[in-house]
């Protein structure tokens, strides 16, 4: 009977080498089926003129070479010109909602790591918009943009007459930019603060009453002590909220529609009007492989720029 068990046993023992890619295996697998099929799928399709014509049978699209990709990047054409506005404005707001976030993020985290009566229940107040349904959260600031019912309007046209008693759209024209940037902040700033307020706790106190004693007030505390330790935090946390924002699609989607205005085209939700309004997936998929070389590039670069960087400081 044990050595009945023993073969048993024996038939479903391991080699040690091989034991790390097996538990890795299921991994790797999700990992073919959830991005890297699509992407390839993604950059066939971007060489072929998959039209409406072809969408019930996608093998027989012929082929176009880099002719997509030629209309893409034509910015004298109107589709190039369009796809040129988006990415710039994807850019404005992409670079002022990174920053808001990231700034707003550090001085909730600073101010909340002393003690004080209901600091635990203002912490969790702060992480409510990082903790809402992004579909939720964004139909609530889109009755807030209304122009005659909307809070904001009251608030900066009836109570505090900034706009001189003019109520301005906020969900259409220019103003939609800086909706779009107030949305995102609004989203984003909180998961700042929730990183970086897990960094400060590894910074020792004694530093601060140290520096205290010195003679250091609480600006150079934070040039000297406070800064200098979240570095690191910071690279990740700075990469991460771009890659999040410059591919953030469902904000302005709830925000604005299938047709957003001018200052709201977000590259993503460029994307997704010429692919799917228009038909042409092989235009469509030749600017996203756009996006991902660029998404690529910019993170490469800044990888090398901080990793340089953190080795000449050592």
């Amino acid at each position: 009977m044990g050595r009945a068990r023993g073969r048993a046993r024996g038939w479903f023992r391991v080699p040690p080498r091989l034991l790390p890619y097996l538990l890795l295996a299921p991994a790797v697998v999700a990992e073919l089926i959830v991005h890297v099929v699509p992407i390839a799928v993604g950059v066939w399709m971007s060489f072929r003129d998959l039209t409406l014509f072809y969408i019930r049978d996608w093998a027989k699209a012929p082929g176009t070479g880099l002719g997509n990709y030629r209309v893409a990047v034509d910015f004298d054409a109107a589709i190039g010109k369009d796809l040129l506005t988006s990415f710039l404005v994807t850019v404005g707001v992409t670079v002022l909602a990174v920053g808001l976030s990231w700034l707003l993020g550090t001085a909730a985290a600073i101010l909340m790591q002393d003690r004080f009566r209901g600091r635990g229940l203002l912490r969790a107040a702060f992480l409510v918009p990082y903790a809402l349904p992004v579909y939720a959260a964004v139909m609530t600031w889109g009755f807030l943009f209304q122009r005659d019912t909307g809070m904001v309007n009251h608030v900066l046209a009836d109570q505090l007459h900034v706009t001189g008693g003019d109520r301005p759209f906020w969900l259409i024209g220019d103003n939609s930019f800086w909706a779009l940037v107030t949305v995102i902040v609004w989203r984003s700033w909180p998961f700042a603060f929730l990183v970086l307020m897990a960094g400060l706790q590894n910074v020792p106190r004694d530093l601060y009453e140290a520096s205290a004693l010195d003679g250091a007030g609480i600006w150079r505390q934070i040039r000297h002590i406070t800064l200098p330790a979240l570095r690191p935090i910071n690279q990740v946390l700075v990469l991460v909220l771009f890659l999040w924002t410059f591919n953030d699609f469902n904000t302005p989607f709830v925000l604005f529609g299938k047709a957003p205005p001018t200052g709201g085209d977000l590259i993503s939700l460029h994307i997704y009007r010429a692919s799917f309004l228009t038909w042409n997936f092989g235009t469509g998929s030749a600017m996203s492989v756009l996006l991902l070389l660029f998404l690529l590039l910019v993170t490469a670069v800044y990888l090398i720029a901080t990793s340089r960087r953190r080795s000449a400081r050592a």
